[in-house]
């Protein structure tokens, strides 16, 4: 069969093409395709020749991929055929070229796979389809991520072999993840084999900020593990926070994260990293209209943060936030550190207030004992879910006013004028 192919095709008389477009070759075809990329079934549209050595095709579709490939959608394909790959025993494309598609891919673990019988003669066919190179500019690179559709859209793809697997590359188009904003691409490259999985790097943009990341997934046999490193630049705050919240916050993000363990599952994994908010602003939240009721100072309603930033740790989904800095200079001081444990909270925090904020105290030494760097500090202790937290602050506060009862008065004079204007 191959050396007669070969021979029609150097003749490339109307037979050749009367075979090329005929079910025969289309139905070998579906058959070597689904062969070669490991799915169960694939399906083409007629097949029509172009040239001596191209055919095109309106469609092919495969579901349920068994490897690194999970499904196939193209339209509007067009193919280079290459013969001498016969003599390497393979049906060898030295160029595909695909409209549109939707390439669906996963992380796999290879499983025993049973090989038919063949007959003798098998030894001089081809047994395997090779994709020298294929692209696409406008490709769909999807997978599945918290039960929801997540992916590379609308980008420039291509892919090339590596042993019996394949590398891609992407440029252009638009990342989606759930519970991230849209992130536009500006390359990715990465390889997945039966044994591993290699982000050699992604590169993203959200707004004027950027993401930069690396890193390896083991995913065979008692070797699994992941090894990940982002890093990320001027990142917008508000993009990031869910809704609607997130309009009561600005900034710019900058940090970096590592991901280890020995799976994808955040209860197994580990993580260190720091953040930083540069030009951190905090308005409209009702704590802060609250607290500048209470101290009769309306500037605290707002806040423009000389300083906020932390150290991030989580060790099999208990999570650490180490050294935390947040300061707008001559209002107030934060430091200290927040824990997080089966959904419990904990944790020691550092609150250092400047004098004129304190005026509303009637004795601020007795609750704020510390004065250290402009600031007279006080120590605060977390406990409670992180859906009911708890502190230990505010009964001190009351215990104070209650010794004063003109303060006393005075703050709730305020609250009610507060409640009475509405805000």
């Amino acid at each position: 069969m191959a050396g007669t192919l070969v021979l029609l095709m150097v003749m490339a008389n109307p037979a050749l093409t009367r075979y090329v477009e005929g079910p025969k070759f289309r139905s070998e075809l579906e058959k070597e395709t689904a062969k070669g990329l490991h799915f169960p079934a694939t399906t083409f549209a007629p097949v029509r020749r172009t040239g001596t050595l191209t055919a095109t095709s309106e469609s092919a579709t495969a579901r349920s991929g068994r490897k690194a490939l999970t499904m196939l959608d193209a339209h509007n394909i067009s193919a280079q055929f290459n013969p001498a790959g016969i003599f390497l025993r393979r049906w060898q494309i030295d160029d595909l070229r695909v409209d549109r598609a939707e390439i669906g891919i996963q992380v796999y673990e290879p499983k025993p796979e049973e090989t038919p019988a063949k007959p003798w003669f098998a030894i001089f066919l081809p047994d395997r389809v090779y994709l020298k190179h294929v692209w696409s500019d406008h490709a769909d690179v999807t997978w599945r991520m918290r039960g929801e559709k997540a992916g590379i859209f609308e980008t420039h793809l291509v892919v090339t072999p590596h042993g019996r697997d394949f590398e891609y590359q992407a440029t252009e188009g638009t990342l989606r993840n759930p519970m991230v904003p849209a992130l536009a691409v500006q390359h990715a490259h990465l390889l997945i084999t039966k044994t591993l999985f290699s982000l050699y790097q992604l590169d993203l943009r959200s707004g004027d900020g950027t993401i930069h990341a690396t890193g390896t997934a083991a995913t065979r046999g008692d070797n699994k593990n992941i090894d990940f490193n982002f890093k990320w630049n001027d990142l917008p705050l508000r993009d990031w926070l869910p809704a609607p919240q997130n309009h009561n916050f600005k900034g710019a993000v900058d940090g970096e994260l590592r991901w280890k363990g020995p799976d994808y599952k955040l209860g197994s994994a580990g993580m260190i990293g720091a953040i930083r908010v540069n030009h951190g602003e905090v308005v409209g939240v009702s704590l802060l209209d609250q607290i500048a009721t209470v101290t009769g100072r309306p500037d605290l309603r707002s806040l423009q943060l000389n300083e906020c930033a932390a150290r991030l740790e989580l060790e099999k989904s208990d999570w650490q936030i180490k050294e935390v800095a947040i300061e707008q200079k001559g209002k107030f001081r934060l430091e200290g550190e927040i824990t997080l444990r089966e959904g419990s909270l904990g944790g020691k925090i550092q609150l250092g207030m400047a004098h004129p904020y304190l005026a509303w105290l009637p004795h601020p030494e007795e609750v704020f004992p510390r004065e250290a760097d402009g600031y007279l500090w006080t120590t605060i202790h977390l406990s409670g879910t992180l859906e009911k937290p708890q502190q230990d602050l505010s009964p001190r506060l009351m215990e104070a006013l209650k010794g004063s009862p003109w303060a006393f008065l005075g703050v709730a004079l305020r609250e009610f004028g507060a409640w009475l204007h509405g805000k």
